[in-house]
């Protein structure tokens, strides 16, 4: 099973409505597929649940960090939902280590079971964020055309806590950064000029549909993306001529990022101790 970690440091950039379309593109491709949500406002777990494609697991996603072999539906798509308690967990910093040691071994049980694994997250660095990208093997991190997004970018690389870079150098060696992927993208001068200011700066990063400069994958703000996202309706399947033609656009971006997941990469089986929060409570096992 590979695991893809949907993460950004700032909310209200479509992060939950890319991992939606994900988790419905690998099933698309004949998957299976587990989808989690550790944010809990649950914007991952509404649209999801709405689809009725998903079986809903009774644990809800804050079990999988505090509780040993939890219980999952024997379903080739389940969803491991949202809840409040979610929110306390970076509250509880003695147990930190124990709330990731549990989500890695949790995915490991699941590695037979599963094909993909997607995981929505919160915007604030706490251990939420720390415990998935520390057992990933990928991360995407969708991102918003204005100033304040382009410049968080910093902050998704270099955070001294859950950064990208620092989990990889510490805690998850395997760790693969997709790149940064454009969303809610409006053809108005303004976006034009920031997309010119984050090809710039973050041309690396950036996922390449085309041969051509600034052929870029990225999702457009259309009316039918939003309505899916609330209604739990799959965006292809929608009968809207603005649906097909908003998955044109989409497509080809996601299925470069399937393409990646699913790719092989090495894995790391050693045992890092290092604490996740500030103080040693023991080794993180890989």
């Amino acid at each position: 099973m590979k695991t893809l970690v949907l993460a950004n440091q700032k909310g209200g950039v479509g992060k939950s409505a890319v991992a939606t379309l994900l988790a419905h593109h690998f099933r698309l491709l004949g998957l299976r597929v587990l989808a989690i949500d550790l944010d809990h406002q649950g914007n991952f777990s509404d649209p999801v649940r709405k689809s009725q494609r998903a079986a809903v697991a009774e644990m809800p996603a804050s079990g999988l960090l505090t509780q040993s072999n939890p219980a999952i539906p024997l379903a080739e798509f389940v969803l491991v939902a949202a809840d409040p308690e979610l929110s306390g967990l970076e509250r509880q910093p003695s147990l930190h280590n124990t709330f990731a040691n549990h989500f890695r071994a949790f995915l490991a049980a699941m590695d037979s079971r599963f094909d993909v694994c997607i995981v929505d997250t919160n915007p604030n660095p706490d251990i939420r964020m720390t415990t998935a990208l520390a057992s990933a093997d990928c991360v995407l991190s969708p991102i918003q055309l204005n100033q304040e997004a382009m410049d968080g970018v910093s902050a998704l690389l270099n955070h001294p806590r859950v950064g990208v870079r620092r989990i990889k150098a510490v805690l998850n060696p395997k760790l693969h950064l997709i790149g940064l992927y454009p969303t809610m993208v409006e053809a108005t001068p303004l976006q034009r000029e920031n997309f010119m200011q984050l090809l710039q700066k973050y041309s690396p990063m950036l996922i390449p549909i085309g041969s051509k400069p600034g052929e870029i994958a990225s999702m457009p703000r259309r009316s039918a993306v939003a309505e899916a996202q609330a209604e739990g309706l799959v965006l292809w399947e929608m009968k809207k001529t603005a649906a097909r033609d908003a998955w044109r656009e989409i497509e080809p971006g996601l299925r470069f990022i399937a393409n990646t997941v699913l790719s092989p990469t090495p894995a790391s089986t050693t045992t890092t101790t290092l604490p996740l929060n500030g103080a040693n409570h023991g080794p993180v096992a890989r």
